[in-house]
């Protein structure tokens, strides 16, 4: 049986770092493997200015979302207007990507729940029960739980929901 090939796939722009960002980020999720390796060759160096043998793409999936990583030097960098979602069920998951993924880091926490990895890719820990409070129909129970997830920056599962319940 033929493997159903992801119709869109992130491409992460790396500075060297790409195979290393890919085992890093393997490590961290369940379900995650690293696959093909390509590497740069003499062909087009005056153009690409990268060491022939270099990696110059990984492919990898996380979780079963596949990815690919291409070293292509420091002309772009990651920023915020980029992240990842990570959805949890519940506060052990949002502790685990948290702490994780900041490992090593610049722990350049921001607000809501948001954090960069040490290759500077920005992700969202999100419990999966913060759309349901935010978007309560009761809007004082909205409300509340908005302002108590201003004021974190890890998401706080428990305390969302007191601020919810009033």
């Amino acid at each position: 049986m033929m493997q159903r090939i992801q119709k869109i796939t992130p491409c992460l722009w790396f500075d060297g770092h790409a195979e290393a960002a890919a085992r890093f980020y393997t490590g961290i999720f369940p379900n995650s493997r690293i696959g093909q390796l390509s590497y740069y060759s003499e062909e087009g160096q005056e153009i690409h200015g990268q060491q022939p043998g270099s990696v110059l793409t990984v492919a990898f999936e996380l979780d079963g979302q596949t990815f690919t990583g291409l070293n292509g030097g420091p002309l772009f960098q990651f920023t915020e207007a980029i992240s990842f979602q990570v959805n949890c069920e519940t506060q052990d998951e949002v502790d685990h990507y948290w702490e994780q993924l900041s490992e090593s880091g610049p722990k350049q926490a921001q607000q809501c729940g948001w954090l960069k990895d040490q290759f500077g890719v920005s992700w969202q820990i999100v419990p999966v029960i913060l759309p349901k409070l935010l978007s309560d129909p009761d809007p004082v129970k909205a409300q509340r739980v908005m302002r108590a997830m201003l004021g974190m920056k890890k998401l706080d599962i428990e305390a969302l929901k007191r601020a919810y319940a009033g």
